[in-house]
């Protein structure tokens, strides 16, 4: 028998993956907890293990799909899905679920071949039928009998069964006139379309009316697919606007690069559009004086005060500020919550990090009570995680204020867009040298430009200037931050 994993829900309610990385091939033995394939969602890189131990029958989907949560990803054989076992079982002591009056309990939590089967995964072992729609026909408990007397069992999970009248021949069909189209082909009318919520959210977006879709589905039910294809026929232009579009699109082809607007990529843009779009941002901008904060890191980095594998940036020192700098003005450390403004008494500092997957803001947890040391290990496993593509959606999730580090790249100084859930941002820019004014004296200087993003909503100009002043005095002497 066979049994069909589904992709199953990884967390933080997303509704579809890609497949990034098959780490198996159809006719290999696998163990439970076995990695089967690398996905990514719109969060991070997440690794599925195997549901039970077998052997791989078929993969199901190729690398760089995009599916929804429910899609069954992957065949095993040889296994005995806990339906059929709970069948079976009925069947060899004399009885049967409805001579009963209910579904038989499954009396093992291992299959047919032995393997346990992790929790969460594996056959469903209570019927996976649909409850009829509202209009619908219900058949009568005769033909429900006899429906399930000739029915055969179901093994993959999620599967529904098919109504009496799909299975039972038409009045067309036995008189040898032609019969009306499979009810999975044709446009659904009265009775409200099946889809998903992915998929209605997607034909609400289109302007699609789900009502007029064929559909082809395997339960009858409208797909990504078929609202996209409807989509097209409604938009396509005249034949000759078709041929010299084309024309034009072919010439430009070698020229252009497509690139999918998905995963990281398009979680972040959907952040920054909800955030630039709800809060009114105002920023500031200070030029700080950081010659004694670049030369306290030179030590750190010489002397390895901190640990041997600690890396020591600038970086840290700017964390360091912006945690002292809350602690002085609380009330940047804050996000507005329906008629309320929630002021929080710990820090969890963001850090934006660049990765080949896109932009993510993982943060620290309770920076503010952290030692210097203890903070360095902090940002340099949430960067390592970062650039591995693996960083879980946890330590993405309960930011209170965010650092981004432009100087990186080059540049003095941007004006961020704050972090959902947020009230401020700092962008820390380069560290150049300039001509400074000390004590009536031009003299070289190190110095570096602070921009602040907030939401005006939630702070005014005075908390803002005093918050950004504050992050400049410690940078201009890193001692005050040990008072």
């Amino acid at each position: 028998m066979s049994f069909e994993f589904p992709l199953p829900d990884v967390g933080e309610g997303l509704t579809e993956a890609d497949i990034v990385a098959w780490k198996v091939a159809a006719g290999d033995t696998v163990t439970v907890n076995q990695i089967l394939v690398e996905i990514e969602t719109a969060k991070s890189l997440v690794e599925l293990p195997s549901p039970q131990a077998g052997t791989i029958d078929a993969l199901l989907v190729d690398e760089g799909q995009t599916i929804e949560v429910g899609t069954p990803i992957i065949r095993f054989s040889g296994g005995e899905s806990g339906a059929e076992a709970g069948s079976d079982g009925a069947s060899e002591t004399g009885g049967s679920g409805s001579d009963s009056g209910g579904p038989a309990e499954a009396t093992s939590t291992e299959d047919a071949d032995g393997g346990a089967t992790l929790v969460g995964y594996g056959a469903r072992t209570t019927s996976s039928k649909r409850r009829p729609r509202k209009g619908a026909p219900v058949p009568s408990p005769s033909a429900a009998s006899a429906e399930s007397a000739s029915a055969p069992a179901e093994s993959a999970p999620g599967a529904s069964s098919v109504s009496t009248e799909a299975t039972s021949p038409s009045p067309a069909a036995s008189t040898g006139q032609p019969g009306p189209a499979d009810p999975a082909a044709v446009p659904a009318g009265a009775a409200k379309p099946l889809a998903k919520p992915p998929v209605r959210k997607l034909a609400k977006d289109l302007g699609v009316d789900l009502s007029q879709v064929v559909a082809t589905g395997p339960h009858g039910d409208v797909t990504r697919d078929d609202v996209r294809g409807a989509a097209d026929q409604v938009s396509a232009p005249t034949s000759g606007a078709t041929a010299t579009s084309a024309a034009s699109a072919s010439e430009r082809g070698e020229d252009e690069e497509r690139i999918p607007f998905k995963g990281v990529t398009k979680m972040m843009a959907k952040a920054m559009v909800d955030s630039a779009f709800t809060m009114p941002h105002v920023t500031e901008f200070l030029d700080v004086d950081v010659t004694e904060t670049m030369a306290m890191v030179r030590r750190l980095k010489s002397t390895k005060f901190l640990g041997e594998d600690v890396k020591v940036s600038p970086l840290l020192i700017v964390a360091k500020a912006v945690a002292w700098a809350v602690g002085r003005n609380p009330r940047i450390n804050a996000c507005l919550d329906g008629d309320e403004i929630v002021v929080k008494k710990y820090v969890n500092l963001g850090i934006a990090a660049a990765t080949p997957r896109g932009l993510i803001v993982p943060n620290i947890k309770n920076a503010h009570s952290m030692g210097l040391g203890e903070l360095a290990q902090g940002i340099q496993d949430l960067t390592a995680l970062a650039r591995s593509g693996k960083t879980p959606p946890a330590d993405q999730a309960g930011g209170t204020i965010t650092i981004t580090n432009v100087g990186v790249f080059g540049v003095d100084a941007g004006t961020p867009i704050i972090n959902p859930g947020e009230a401020a941002i700092l962008a820390f820019g380069q560290v150049r040298k300039k001509p400074w004014v000390v004590d009536d004296e031009i003299v070289p200087r190190e110095i570096t430009t602070l921009s602040v993003s907030a939401d005006h909503r939630v702070v005014d100009g005075e908390i803002i200037s005093r918050f950004l002043a504050d992050v400049g005095r410690g940078l201009e002497d890193p001692t005050l931050m040990l008072a």
